[in-house]
């Protein structure tokens, strides 16, 4: 049974809306402990939410539930889904939201959420699931009910793919994008620790960076290119905003090269 329960939306902290999941969360077990990873997803962009939960994940203990609601298609026919995974429960909807885990984690079992007992309400709200369905499933798992009674067990296969831009790599270089932008403005690429060449150069649309090892190695309002703590490349400028700079969003790609 786990103690540990993490939220991760797009909901912001202007209006009640994790302050209401908390207390949904509250009412079924009280001790929970319940951490906010983040409510500061940009509105509906999954791919960010994908990269959060991904890289959040493994500093947890063993049997965590992670609840996550980033859910354009609330409402729909989109399924709520519960998964087991060796290390802990993933809740939310089935939108390729958890995709990022599951590349690296394998499926134990998943179901779809079909058993209304275990729903704050049997008739929920068509735009919060997150309250209605998805915060108490999370409860339940987190206070020892099984999966096996809170839905339908579906093939892992059929869960919901959203895969990054695939790497293009030839002898001389290999293209990613970007798959994250933070707080900060840095762009963090889909392009791993272990590909990266320190003597490699960066190419951003007609900008030439080079790969270093901190931040502080440029000057101020410069552009640098370097492994993050995350364990991905990313782009940043020193003391300033890349993104802004650099003019790049989700998606756009990033060469590395000899």
């Amino acid at each position: 049974m786990s103690s540990v329960l993490t939220l991760l939306t797009d909901f912001g902290w202007q209006d009640v809306y994790v302050g209401v999941m908390k207390g949904v969360i509250a009412r079924i077990n009280p001790d929970l402990q319940v951490v906010d990873l983040t409510h500061e997803i940009p509105p509906q962009n999954l791919a960010a939410g994908r990269f959060c939960l991904l890289n959040a994940y493994s500093y947890f203990p063993e049997g965590t539930v992670h609840v996550a609601v980033v859910d354009p298609g609330v409402g729909s026919d989109r399924r709520g889904v519960a998964i087991e995974l060796a290390g802990g429960w993933l809740v939310g909807p089935d939108n390729g939201l958890f995709s990022g885990i599951l590349s690296q984690y394998p499926i134990l079992a998943a179901v779809e959420l079909t058993n209304s007992d275990y729903w704050l309400s049997s008739h929920p709200s068509q735009t919060f699931h997150g309250r209605d369905i998805f915060a108490p499933v999370g409860a339940h798992l987190a206070s020892g009910v099984a999966l096996s009674q809170i839905g339908q067990s579906i093939e892992p296969a059929s869960l919901v793919s959203l895969p990054l831009q695939q790497l293009q790599i030839t002898e001389t270089s290999i293209t990613g994008c970007i798959q994250y932008i933070d707080h900060f403005g840095n762009l963090i690429t889909n392009i791993p620790e272990e590909m990266v060449n320190p003597s490699w150069l960066v190419k951003v649309k007609d900008t030439i960076i080079a790969i270093a090892t901190t931040y502080s190695q440029v000057k101020q309002g410069e552009a640098i290119a370097l492994v993050g703590s995350h364990n991905w490349l990313e782009i940043a400028v020193n003391r300033g905003n890349a993104q802004k700079n650099l003019q790049l969003n989700w998606g756009d790609p990033i060469t590395i090269f000899k």
